[in-house]
């Protein structure tokens, strides 16, 4: 099932108190960025933060899963509790740098 584009834009229009977003197709799903960063991988209508050492006390009672084949375990991100998402968001926008551009 792949994820519809009103999901995304909702994850986009709450983390706008949280800095600048916008969001990006990626193999048919999607990337979602705050200041540039890549901070959440949205599949099948799922919102997966990486697990990370910042938010591994706010995460400790949260589901995990897996974004697509082959990745790593990511925490999964209940976007109905704003207030835990948000903490967990901010911590994740501190530590994640934004990505090198490549060369061509």
């Amino acid at each position: 099932m792949a994820t519809a584009l009103s999901f995304v834009q909702y994850l986009c229009e709450r983390l706008e108190e949280i800095g600048e977003v916008r969001y990006r197709k990626m193999f048919g799903e999607y990337m979602v960025y705050v200041n540039d960063k890549p901070i959440i991988i949205v599949c099948n209508n799922t919102a997966y933060v990486k697990k990370l050492d910042v938010i591994e006390s706010l995460m400790k009672n949260q589901s995990v899963g897996f974004p697509y084949e082959g990745a790593k375990e990511h925490y999964i991100l209940d976007v109905d509790d704003w207030e835990l998402s948000k903490m967990i968001l901010t911590e994740i926008e501190k530590v994640i740098p934004v990505p090198k551009k490549k060369n061509k």
